[in-house]
């Protein structure tokens, strides 16, 4: 009745009705069967807001963060490195990535205007990496995170297992669902993306962009949405060659590639140093000047003891976070943090967009305005880590840090090696130092916080 194409593939949904026995269609030669059926009364559609789960949303939780950072007033960054530090604690270092993999997480704020427009506010990441980075320790760990989620490989993705298909079911044709619709309202995890066939890579274009799936089969002509972000993970084609465009190194489009907020690249290259870090760090090893930081030795404790005591939850504000509490903070910022623009933020994303436009040799698939959004989803979700409604200087420059990370645009601080990037000592005089050299290079050193 009324309660056809009310929801659509993909939707949360709370269905109220009577369940009853109804027997299949009997066949000649064929055992009769009876399957169970549900004569629904009503259907409700749930939002993004409801979609969250109800036990992460008390609010205990709020006055118990509002305390955490009360506790940090003076020293802010070093609370936002506590947080970051509960991003997969089994992995050593990848500050940045770890970061960038959170802000992912939290998102930015979507925009529509009057005329129905609308800005996606979930960012994509992409990581190209040699073997044995830990790029598959975060897609499965950022899936365990976000409640609705769905993790896959690109091995054994079609086009429909990405996006929709057309079954038939007897004498009529219905939609499936695929993974991107799947995980509308939340993240999809894809593995092995560059294993992903050429004509599959074509059809999510426009799930990343307008976050919704135009379907034409079978007779069936319909619009599905697919609001989630995208978090994918590849080896780099062959041996990784700085030289060479990004487009080479990954056999990906440029229209794909301009899709993606950020693109960290992991090389794996040789550190004894660091690799006698991470031997440290694996083996257990005792604390000594070179094992890591406080933030890195903290998690690998807090690790160790979670899994002693087979929990997720604890640390205290002093330490690093369990992971209930990380996932009940996430939920929580996302849903009820909305941060607004303000001048001096907004003066320095915008000089940081006309610097990498006026760059000869830029790359033009990432100058687009897509750099400009980027930047601004990057500021939004970095003030929700933070705990802010509205952006500050402080969450504009990390955004441009971000992206400077990513190897592609390295023009206002020298190239950072992501793999290679340990937490600070000291987080504050690290961003004070940060802050002082990107405000230098793009004339703004009044605009200090």
């Amino acid at each position: 009745g009324d309660l056809v194409d009310k929801a659509k593939s993909g939707d949360s949904v709370t269905v109220t009705g009577t369940v009853l026995l109804r027997w299949r269609a009997t066949t000649v030669g064929e055992r009769p069967d009876v399957a169970l059926a549900l004569r629904a009364s009503s259907v409700l559609v749930h939002s993004s807001d409801q979609h969250s789960s109800a036990a992460t949303l008390q609010d205990d939780n709020g006055a118990e963060f509002r305390h955490f950072w009360a506790s940090h007033a003076l020293a802010p960054m070093r609370g936002r490195d506590h947080i970051v530090a509960a991003m997969c604690p089994g992995v050593y270092g990848l500050y940045y990535v770890k970061l960038a993999v959170l802000l992912v997480l939290l998102g930015g704020v979507m925009r529509e205007d009057a005329q129905g427009m609308r800005v996606r506010g979930d960012m994509h990441l992409l990581l190209v990496g040699d073997p044995g980075t830990a790029k598959s320790q975060f897609l499965k760990f950022a899936a365990r995170l976000v409640p609705r989620s769905v993790l896959t490989t690109g091995v054994g993705s079609t086009a429909a297992g990405l996006t929709v298909t057309a079954v038939r079911d007897g004498a009529e044709w219905q939609l499936e669902a695929g993974a991107l619709v799947l995980a509308d309202r939340g993240i999809c995890c894809i593995d092995e993306f560059g294993s992903v066939r050429q004509a599959e890579k074509a059809t999510i274009l426009e799930a990343m962009e307008q976050q919704s799936i135009s379907v034409a089969k079978a007779g069936i002509v319909c619009k599905l949405n697919a609001r989630c972000s995208v978090l994918a993970a590849m080896n780099p084609r062959g041996k990784y060659d700085p030289y060479q465009d990004l487009t080479v190194n990954t056999a990906l489009s440029s229209p794909l590639l301009s899709r993606f907020d950020l693109i960290m690249v992991l090389l794996d290259t040789q550190d004894d140093e660091w690799d006698a870090r991470i031997a440290d760090f694996l083996l257990g090893g005792p604390t000594n000047g070179t094992s890591g930081t406080s933030a890195t030795n903290a998690a690998r404790a807090a690790n160790a003891a979670n899994a002693a005591n087979g929990t997720n939850d604890g640390a205290d504000d002093t330490g690093v976070w369990g992971f209930d509490r990380l996932q009940a903070y996430v939920a929580l910022v996302k849903t009820r943090i909305h941060p607004t623009a303000t001048g001096p933020s907004e003066q320095v994303l915008t000089r940081y967009y006309q610097l990498q436009r006026q760059r000869d040799s830029a790359n033009t698939a990432r100058t687009t305005i897509r750099l400009l959004e980027s930047l601004i989803r990057l500021a939004q979700a970095h003030a929700r880590l933070m705990f802010r409604s509205t952006l500050r200087v402080c969450d504009a420059v990390m955004a441009v840090v971000l992206m400077e990370s990513t190897m592609l645009s390295a023009s206002v601080l020298a190239p950072t090696d992501a793999l290679h990037s340990p937490f600070p000592e000291d987080p504050d005089a690290a961003y004070a130092l940060l802050e002082k050299q990107v405000l230098a290079q793009l004339n703004l050193d009044g605009l200090a916080d």
